[in-house]
Order: structure tokens, then C-alpha cells, then sequence
């Protein structure tokens, strides 16, 4: 079977290279055989692949995957030959509350991952797949969507009439307009780009503004709510962001902060965080049981995630080359 291994990790992506490998045999109990067929990427998964997040030699990476059950082992139930299945971020956390805070155990980081013809597992490191959608729609859930559902749905309660900003227009956000529109929201968006920002309105997007264009976007937002301020933020930036996130928000908002795309560290307005009383949230994607219940949602809320483009496997570093870019909007997939 087809293989993408992170050979030389100094190497950046050129370090990637596709090896022909033995399939694996048959499941044992408790295990599953899956064919996989999609995968997307994440930022994450790029941090991993050009070095940023150096992992060990050999690794396979890519922390989405989806495809069809082709055998099972002894005592499986949930599932059987012939399911639809997509991955979960983390293999260990099933249900409650946090359990974990780092990726030593997240496909394509800790473990291997994704970028292969067929994986065995244990059965629970997959659920189903939402009814009707194919492959690559089913592999952007792992990872952006069950993000965007935990940040809006589970740790922001979002109800219909709420108001919510996003920032950006990459994977995790365009999910969250899609979610925070079928659940009856307002939502403003930012980007750079003025044919994102379109396309964003396109996608009923109430207020969108060019961060470029105005360095006080935050009081920007606040003004389109008529200065009282966003119930919610999904957070992506991080510290060069989040005093325009905060600036942006109500008395007793919420922020959920799900990226650091502008760095580990920095200043943070603590002054204006509290005089503001805003609950500030980190998360990481989500447990299986969030997974399961995201499926569930997604067969009724009727909209399909935005692929921007797919590659084939074998041009994967070309794929995070187009990521690196930042000339997507909304997911970029891996055929497999």
C-alpha cells in the first residue's frame, strides 16, 4: 500500500516522501480495518510536516482521515464492513471533560497518522460519517468542523439571534459561519482579502470587514451591533488578535480561543478582559462523544463543508505548499 512518511523531518516539506508498504492483515478484537479514501489539512498538520512542530523520523502525518470499514474484529458492534467512517483527534478522550494537553497521542503527531491507503485501529477511533456526504466532505470534520462545533455549540451555547465574530477565512471559520448561520445567528467575519470577504457574504455573512484596511477592526464590529458588542469570538489569531477580539465583545461575552496563528505569547489586555468580564476559552478540537453528536446535527442542518481544493496524496507537499500560501477559503483535501 501507498505510504507518505515524513523521512527527513529537517528537511521541511521536501522531507515528505511516498513509500510502497504491506498492507496490514486482518483486525483483532476490538480493532477495525478501514480503507482510506480522503484526508484534509489543518494547520496543525502543516506545523508538523515543515518542521515548525518537528516530529519523530518516519512519521506518517495527517490527523484526518475517512473512508469505508473493510473488516472487524471480535467483539466490535458500533460499527461493521461497509460503514462509512471519518477519524477523531483524539483516540483517548471519549467523553466529560478535558483529558489531555498536548498531541503526544494525536494522528499525524504523537502516532501516525492518516496519509496512507489503510489503517488498522481500535474501533473508537472512528465514528460514522454524516449520511449523504462523501469522502473528502467527511474527512473535514475530524480536526476544523468538530472545532468550530465545540467553540460555538458546547462552549458558547450559541441560541438563534446571537451575534458572532470570525476571524478569517481558513477551515475552522468558514465552518463556524456555516454552523452559527444554521443555528439562527448573526455573524461578522474578517480577512484580508476583499473576494474572501465576498465570498463570506455570499455565504450569509451579515457584516464583513478588511483587517488590513482597519487596524481597529475590533471597535469596527462593535459598531455594526450598535456599540453594545459580539456575544461570541471565535479566536484563531491569538496574541496579535486578541485585544481587537476583546475590544470587539460584550459586557459578559464569550471568546473561545482555538488557534495562535500570530505566535505562543504575547500581551494580553487583562485590564480590559475583566472590566469587560468576558469568559476567555482555550480549546483543542473536541472528545468522541462531541464528534458523534456533531455528526448528528450536521444530517439536519443541511449544508456541506467549502473544499476549496483537492490534491492526490502523492502531491502532499504540494498541498501544504498551496496552504502556506494562504489563498484558500475553507478546506483544502487529500484524495487517497
Amino acid at each position: 500500500m501507498k505510504v507518505m512518511r515524513i523521512e527527513n523531518p529537517d528537511a521541511g516539506l521536501d522531507g515528505l516522501k511516498m513509500t510502497e508498504e504491506a498492507e496490514p492483515g486482518k483486525p483483532g478484537d476490538g480493532q477495525i480495518k478501514v480503507r482510506l479514501l480522503a484526508s484534509s489539512l489543518n494547520f496543525h498538520d502543516y506545523g508538523v510536516a515543515s518542521g515548525r512542530m518537528p516530529p519523530e523520523k518516519g512519521r506518517i502525518p495527517l490527523s484526518d482521515g475517512a473512508g469505508v470499514v473493510e473488516a472487524i474484529g471480535d467483539n466490535v458492534t458500533a460499527l461493521k464492513p461497509g460503514d462509512r467512517v471519518v477519524s477523531v483527534f483524539f483516540p483517548d478522550w471519549e467523553t466529560g471533560g478535558p483529558t489531555i494537553d498536548n498531541f503526544s497521542r494525536t494522528p499525524g503527531d504523537g502516532i501516525d497518522g492518516y496519509a496512507r491507503d489503510c489503517v488498522i485501529t481500535p474501533a473508537n477511533w472512528f465514528t460514522r460519517s454524516p449520511a449523504g456526504w462523501s469522502h473528502q466532505e467527511s474527512a473535514t470534520i475530524t480536526t476544523a468542523g468538530l472545532t468550530a462545533w465545540r467553540a460555538l455549540a458546547v462552549e458558547a451555547q450559541l441560541k438563534p439571534g446571537d451575534t458572532v465574530l470570525l476571524l478569517g477565512t481558513g477551515g475552522v471559520s468558514i465552518y463556524a459561519l456555516q454552523i452559527a448561520k444554521a443555528c439562527g445567528a448573526r455573524v461578522a467575519i474578517t480577512s484580508s482579502s476583499d473576494e474572501k470577504l465576498e465570498k463570506a457574504r455570499a455565504m450569509g455573512a451579515d457584516y464583513t470587514i478588511n483587517y488590513r484596511e482597519h487596524d481597529n477592526w475590533g471597535e469596527q464590529v462593535r459598531g455594526w451591533t450598535g456599540g453594545e458588542g459580539v456575544d461570541h469570538v471565535v479566536e484563531v489569531g491569538g496574541p496579535v488578535t486578541l485585544a481587537n477580539s476583546i475590544q470587539a465583545c460584550r459586557v459578559g461575552g464569550n471568546i473561545v480561543l482555538i488557534g495562535v496563528l500570530t505566535g505562543l505569547g504575547g500581551d494580553v489586555p487583562t485590564a480590559d478582559l475583566m472590566r469587560k468580564q468576558i469568559t476567555l476559552t482555550g480549546i483543542i478540537v473536541g472528545s468522541h462523544k462531541h464528534q458523534r453528536d456533531f455528526v448528528k446535527a450536521l444530517e439536519h442542518m443541511k449544508f456541506k463543508p467549502v473544499i476549496d481544493k483537492s490534491f492526490p496524496l502523492d502531491s502532499l507537499a504540494d498541498a501544504f505548499r498551496y496552504e502556506e500560501s494562504g489563498a484558500h477559503f475553507g478546506k483544502i483535501c487529500i484524495t487517497i
